[in-house]
């Protein structure tokens, strides 16, 4: 059951944020200030999982480990039995797919809570309505135990008194070698934890991703179709490579999404990943120059006739056409490697996956953009030591990594009705696919790893990839960090961007209006943005 919190507690949250009720009525109250918000705590010990060897070892440069098959013995996570015996764990989180099905119907879910030794009650809500339930939880103080917290720059509802006043502090937990309690928690990369840490502590727990970032996928068996070098050395011969693998006549285009090749361009130019920091001065992606002969060099692409005829009239169908042949390059995320190979390529005779990696604009190097170290983070209610040790071992459960039974059970449920073996390999049944999309990966997770059983082949040159692309990250100095205002503004300001920089890209919108859209955000939201950004910097790197 839980337990609402008191008219003084609420108006100590984010209801000022949520409900438009400021803090002033409430005492000695004082929100941490933007110093006190990005203070450092000392990060967990890394502590590698080392249980399954593989010839395609993760990197401490940020590489993700690779297997071409799961284990026929999978290792036994919890050899003492269920290992977060106690009560109830309700999880409030996101869903991308269909929700599954409920528990009293999933085998999968019922079988999860039987392992960790307590049920775990997911909350679930599509992914666009996420915001506004989360704002709605913190306002209405009747927590979950556990939350899905966005970055500040997607929920301004989640800022540093909100944790403080309603989330328990993990550090003591968590922080250097006391994470040993939690090995699988232990087994996630440093980076990802460093988002974690608010108000000198750490206030969350990872949901990781890889640092590579995703590449430019190629519809490999079309371009070699026409017998072209699939790996242009130069905007110039890119440019080309588009001219020459568009064929209007028969619905082929290089491209189908303006922003997406506005950020390749820009990682051709080695442009700033979001945020640039230089001597402690930041430097907003929008407000570089890279951005404007980024804007131009895709206006110029939209004038050739290699972009999509629909590309800025329909929303989110670009993944579509590159399955179905219609474009022939997209940049996506490295999850969306699998998904292609399993959504597009039954249809498809020869269906072929490449990659290409950003050229430098005039030759030479290019760079890629690092990825976000987290899809989101997972927030604790206050409660007593023994209870959030309790969640902790649950959540170290969903972290068990690759090559475990409870990594095979959490991913392909139960043998039999959930996935059958084909060689030591698992391969989900229709009633699988239905109950794997229970949301553990939105509660935490085990660091990224390249797998894809149905064409284990492809797993080489996902690894080729991840090795090339870390050699030449460019980070983004913000992520980590903390602003007030970016968090309350940067939502807004972004929409009303992204029409001018849609509206350059198609032709509509002249270049010079680039200018003014600068010097609006500069004077309204930017200029207080960035020296939020750089006192937070300060603070965590003096």
């Amino acid at each position: 059951m839980r337990r609402p919190l008191s008219r003084r507690g609420f108006l100590a949250s984010a209801a000022g944020v949520v409900a438009g009720v400021t803090l002033a009525g409430c005492g000695d109250y004082k929100p941490p200030s933007t110093a006190d918000a990005n203070k450092v705590a000392r990060l967990p010990t890394y502590i590698p999982y080392k249980g399954v060897e593989t010839s395609m070892p993760a990197t401490a440069d940020g590489v993700a480990p690779a297997y071409l098959h799961y284990p026929a013995d999978p290792v036994t996570a919890f050899p003492d039995g269920p290992p977060a015996k106690g009560p109830a764990i309700t999880i409030q989180t996101l869903i991308f797919n269909p929700v599954p099905p409920p528990v009293d119907r999933n085998v999968l879910w019922q079988h999860l809570n039987k392992s960790i030794g307590c049920d775990l009650n997911f909350e679930i809500t599509p992914v666009g309505d996420y915001p506004p339930k989360f704002a709605v939880t913190i306002a209405g103080g009747d927590l979950p135990d556990a939350m899905l917290m966005l970055r500040p720059d997607q929920n301004s509802a989640a800022t540093p008194d909100m944790l403080d006043t309603l989330f328990e502090d993990l550090t003591p937990h968590l922080s250097g070698d006391n994470i040993r309690d939690y090995p699988y928690l232990a087994n996630i990369p440093t980076a990802s934890w460093a988002p974690c840490v608010r108000n000198g502590g750490i206030y969350a727990l990872p949901m990781p991703r890889p640092l590579s970032g995703g590449p430019m996928y190629t519809r490999l068996d079309l371009i070699k179709k026409r017998g072209l070098d699939p790996n242009p050395q130069s905007w110039d011969e890119f440019a080309k490579l588009c001219k020459d693998v568009t064929d209007a006549k028969h619905n082929q285009y290089a491209l189908g999404d303006s922003v997406t090749a506005w950020e390749f361009v820009m990682k051709m130019l080695s442009g700033p990943n979001k945020w640039r920091a230089e001597n402690g001065k930041f430097t907003w992606y929008f407000e570089s120059e890279e951005a404007k002969q980024a804007l131009d060099a895709v206006r110029r692409l939209t004038k050739a006739g290699v972009m999509h005829p629909d590309t800025y009239s329909v929303n989110n169908k670009s993944k579509d056409w590159f399955g179905g042949g219609q474009n022939v390059m997209r940049p996506d995320a490295p999850a969306a490697w699998n998904d292609f190979y399993t959504t597009y390529a039954p249809a498809t005779k020869g269906f072929e996956l490449g990659y290409m990696m950003a050229p430098g604009f005039d030759g030479g190097e290019g760079s890629q953009w690092q990825g976000d170290a987290n899809y989101a983070t997972l927030i604790i209610k206050k409660a007593p030591k023994a209870r959030i040790q309790q969640i902790l071992r649950a959540m170290n459960a969903l972290a068990a990594p690759f090559g475990t039974d409870a990594y095979l059970l959490r991913k392909y449920g139960v043998p039999g009705p959930d996935h059958t073996i084909k060689g030591t390999d698992p391969v989900l049944t229709p009633q699988g696919r239905a109950e794997n999309t229970l949301p553990t990966i939105f509660a935490t997770d085990a660091p990224f790893t390249l797998y894809y059983p149905a064409k284990p082949d492809i797993v080489h040159t996902q690894y080729a990839f991840q090795k090339e692309a870390v050699k030449k990250l460019i980070p983004n100095p913000a992520e980590p960090l903390y602003s007030p205002t970016d968090s309350k503004k940067s939502k807004l300001f972004g929409t009303l961007l992204d029409d001018t920089r849609k509206g350059i890209m198609q032709g509509r919108v002249p270049l010079k209006e680039w200018d003014d859209a600068m010097r609006n955000w500069r004077k309204e939201a930017g200029d207080q943005i960035r020296r939020e950004f750089e006192q937070a910097w300060e603070t965590r790197t003096s």
